[in-house]
């Protein structure tokens, strides 16, 4: 797991937190509260965020495999996975290659099928492939308010403090040298193929799997939760969270936690 950094606080069961473009295992950190006295709490930063090294493989597929170096290098055999947004597509492709390795699959707002990235997304997407995503990201660094105005605004019910937001997730990506292209790869390396692919995958998924999804989200329609709901054999159910947007696990963590807690006693 060379260059990959994580949070690991509790002991117990082990609930291993993944992520998505341009936060980090911050995100997690108002879940993990919750639950630190009753889990060993794992969250990594995947590849270029965080204190994670970039690499030169972005794509989700590669991500997957920073987890699986992960549970190796920690001798993580059994988790229960929780992800989120494009963190929710690198479990799934992890879940399709080690369904042995999961107790339990929990996704929260996350690319589905095709819809990845989400066309709202897109825009970010094409500035990213003209190379034109860098600059406009670094010039948050000077003028946070701006933020509000990114897919970041559109990705929480409400920022307070912008200038904390860039700090928690984009400053420490565009501060390893070459970051800020690194991120532009990755934002354009987003592909429906390496999710379309693990769809046969998905449909023999016997691993008990829980949708929580928040209904306020413009990028990932809660009908995406019902998508896996029918297309994953062990899904169980679909908890709509009213109004919460993809960044709800971090802005509404007490609805998320009872969730997590009924699902795993189930």
């Amino acid at each position: 797991m060379d260059g990959i950094t994580y949070v690991d606080e509790g002991s117990g069961p082990v609930a291993l937190f993944v992520h998505g473009v341009g936060t980090g295992a911050h995100l997690w950190r108002n879940v993990i509260a919750e639950l630190r006295g009753e889990r060993r709490c794992v969250a990594l930063d995947l590849p270029l965020h965080g204190g994670s090294a970039p690499r030169d493989d972005l794509s989700i597929p590669a991500l997957a495999d920073a987890v699986e170096e992960l549970c190796d290098g920690l001798g993580l055999d059994r988790v229960d996975l929780v992800a989120n947004d494009t963190g929710g597509a690198v479990a799934q492709v992890f879940a399709v290659r080690h369904p042995e390795r999961l107790r339990t699959l929990t996704l929260t707002n996350c690319d589905v099928h095709t819809n990845t990235p989400p066309e709202a997304f897109r825009p970010t997407v094409e500035l990213a492939e003209r190379g034109e995503l860098a600059p406009l990201v670094g010039a948050l660094l000077d003028r946070p308010e701006l933020i509000v105005h990114t897919a970041f605004g559109q990705s929480y019910e409400r920022i307070d403090d912008p200038a904390a937001v860039v700090d928690a997730y984009l400053r420490p990506i565009l501060a390893k040298p070459g970051g800020a292209r690194a991120f532009e790869r990755l934002v354009a390396s987003i592909d429906a193929a390496d999710l379309v692919a693990v769809e046969p995958g998905l449909a023999a998924l016997t691993v008990p799997t829980l949708l929580v999804w928040g209904t306020g989200d413009v990028f990932f329609d809660v009908s995406w939760a019902y998508w896996l709901r029918d297309t994953i054999p062990g899904a169980r159910e679909v908890v709509e969270i009213p109004g919460g947007r993809l960044f709800f696990p971090e802005e509404r963590a007490a609805e998320l936690v009872p969730c997590l807690r009924r699902f795993w006693a189930s």
